[in-house]
């Protein structure tokens, strides 16, 4: 097992105490972390839920969090860790503790399983997944789309994304009563449009309420990747009908 070697003590106190820095860096570093009756793995852990029950969510924290990762701690884990002892510390810890998680945990470019550099930047750009390729809806979109449930209860909730230049059909939401849609905009940059509407640009944090009875599409802008939420509005009765595709000419005049 590599030496665990710590210098913060001396390096942030200096002279101002060396008795501490001494204890921090020799005695809790230099001896306590590297006694091996209990793996580094486990010790990361159980300092993760100590800093944790005691309130403690500073930089101190954000180190012990990031050493538990280096040491084997997934994102699983260390999420399984926090829900766990927030049952027994406290839930509002547990949420000031998972802020500093995602930050640590948060995937780089090169971890996510995307080919493509665009999309791989696109998805680290927002907290939900891209999911699997829409091949369902394929025949009523042009261009490559993706698909991933956010919930299938209660209310249905979907993470769509569309490749650059890529939208749906013409469309309309149909419902007895009440029904619809409601579109939130979560990564990049797309349109909407409503028939004999001008189109409207949709960036993050953009929200779109589609009454039943509209008909409309929505889609990327041609030079950038595009997802949003599409929340199902519960209605009676209610069904898609889908329509003609989104002419070349039409959606060109919207760059």
């Amino acid at each position: 097992m590599k030496k665990i070697v710590q210098t913060a003590g001396r390096n942030k106190l200096g002279e101002f105490a060396e008795q501490f820095a001494h204890f921090n860096d020799d005695v809790l570093f230099g001896e306590n972390w590297n006694n091996q009756d209990i793996d580094v793995k486990t010790r990361c852990i159980i300092t993760v839920v100590a800093l944790m029950s005691s309130g403690i969510t500073d930089s101190s924290l954000k180190y012990h969090l990031q050493n538990a990762k280096e040491h084997g701690v997934t994102q699983k884990e260390i999420a399984a860790i926090i829900t766990h002892v927030a049952f027994y510390a406290g839930w509002p810890k547990g949420w000031a503790v998972f802020n500093l998680a995602k930050e640590v945990w948060k995937p780089s470019e090169g971890d996510l399983p995307y080919k493509d550099e665009t999309m791989r930047a696109h998805a680290n750009e927002m907290v939900f997944p891209i999911g699997a390729p829409n091949d369902a809806y394929a025949q009523y979109f042009s261009g490559k789309s993706f698909l991933a449930p956010i919930s299938t209860n209660q209310v249905g909730i979907f993470n769509v994304t569309f490749e650059p230049g890529c939208r749906n059909n013409w469309h309309i939401h149909h419902a007895y009563k009440g029904g619809g849609q409601i579109l939130i905009c979560v990564a990049g940059r797309g349109y909407y449009q409503e028939e004999g509407k001008e189109a409207v640009e949709m960036k993050p944090g953009d929200c779109i309420n589609i009454p039943a009875g509209v008909k409309h599409w929505h889609g990327a802008a041609p030079d950038s990747w595009f997802s949003h939420l599409a929340i199902e509005v519960p209605g009676e009765n209610s069904s898609n009908e889908w329509l003609e595709p989104v002419s070349n000419a039409a959606y060109e005049k919207l760059q």
